[in-house]
């Protein structure tokens, strides 16, 4: 009899049961979870002191569980990464070197224009600073004389209908509030449309920038002149001229191991190593003795002194079939005195997907790049210069 009622007494029992309140399905939790604390809440129901301390134990400690997810997630969803660094010492091609003379040069064929330029900028620098000594020298029997335009591909405008824009000019700027003092005030440009009634005024912290910035402007618009291609080598215009000396690894360099092209500001520039192709520029030792040594000339003709008033040499170290922008990433070698550079080459590799959005070689980026050469951000700045001053003034404004 015993045996059959337990037998009819499991019999009652469904697969799952279904409680009749919350509070009989939160007893049976608590009592059976393997939550610390939980069954607290209901051995200790008669002390309500009590209960209310483990109900807000527990609650904390729901709080911090999910604090501590809500970190991890984030964190997980940043995509971190672990930066490993090597040292390897193995023989290694040398970085492509350009050189370029801080000594600008003349092209006779924009020599008046040139000239008109220097006069207005005596008369800029009489008007604000009342300085009325010349500083332009006689130059034209140093300009660079290039011949046979006509050869060589017209140049971009007609020369003889070109003006120089004189609305673009130098003024004093007074500081807000200030009055107009010429000790308060600052010199800047000022750009204005056809009708003189919408200005734009850029203002510079240095009398000697303004004018330089100002003069640039100005000598841009005049060089762009000068046809598309011009082979300054070839009108005497040559590499002994700045290089007196050139020895790598010990051996002479030859003639094959530069190329020169013209820098619209610099002037002559040359660069060593351009492709990186040739084994006689593997590097396999470090050290001065198998390095790059050259002596160079840094001759001071005073052809442009606005433009630069410095001697010396501007030096950029850069990849091989590489667009070299010596504005932004050039240094200077003061001449009379020995200068070492030490070069450490460091390669990275980045990943990609959500990692990141670098690429490779330009080729996934809706940009083209203006020059001929492997992507960087400094070659892809100008294009991207050039596509927003082609928009119309309005969507100029919006991204700007």
């Amino acid at each position: 009899m015993e045996q059959e009622w337990v037998n009819e007494e499991r019999g009652d029992e469904g697969l799952i049961e279904f409680y009749s309140s919350f509070r009989d399905m939160f007893e049976f939790f608590c009592k059976n979870t393997t939550i610390h604390g939980t069954v607290r809440l209901v051995c200790s129901s008669s002390n309500k002191m009590k209960t209310a301390f483990w109900t807000l134990l527990l609650l904390a400690s729901f709080g911090m569980l999910y604090w501590q997810f809500a970190l991890l997630f984030s964190q997980y969803w940043t995509y971190p990464v672990i930066m490993t660094m090597s040292v390897h010492s193995e023989p290694k091609m040398f970085p492509a070197i350009t050189l370029c003379n801080l000594d600008p040069y003349r092209f006779d064929l924009v020599s008046e224009k040139l000239a008109e330029l220097d006069q207005m900028a005596e008369e800029a620098i009489a008007g604000l600073y009342g300085y009325h000594t010349s500083i332009f020298p006689s130059r034209h029997k140093k300009d660079i004389r290039v011949k046979n335009l006509s050869k060589r591909g017209p140049a971009n405008q007609n020369s003889s209908s070109f003006q120089l824009n004189h609305h673009i000019s130098l003024v004093m700027l007074k500081e807000p509030d200030t009055g107009f003092k010429r000790k308060d005030s600052k010199v800047g440009f000022k750009l204005c449309n056809a009708t003189g009634g919408n200005c734009f005024y850029k203002a510079y912290s240095s009398g000697v920038d303004t004018v330089k910035e100002w003069y640039r402007f100005h000598y841009m618009n005049i060089m762009s002149q000068l046809p598309v291609i011009i082979n300054v080598s070839a009108q005497g215009e040559e590499i002994e001229n700045l290089v007196y000396s050139c020895r790598y690894d010990g051996e002479p360099c030859r003639d094959s191991d530069y190329i020169h092209f013209h820098h619209p500001v610099y002037g002559s520039c040359y660069t060593f190593n351009k492709d990186g192709t040739d084994l006689f520029w593997k590097a396999t030792k470090p050290g001065l003795s198998y390095g790059l040594s050259l002596i160079l000339k840094a001759e001071h003709n005073d052809r442009l002194p606005l433009l630069s008033t410095v001697a010396g040499v501007q030096v950029m170290i850069h990849n091989h079939n590489q667009t070299p922008f010596l504005e932004h990433e050039g240094f200077d070698i003061r001449p009379g005195i020995v200068t070492n550079i030490g070069i450490r080459q460091d390669e990275v590799h980045r990943l990609g997907g959500n990692y990141g959005k670098c690429t490779t070689d330009g080729e996934d980026v809706d940009v083209k790049l203006l020059y001929n050469s492997s992507y960087t951000l400094q070659a892809c700045l100008p294009f991207f210069r050039l596509r927003i001053l082609l928009l119309p003034t309005a969507s100029r404004r919006r991204i700007l």
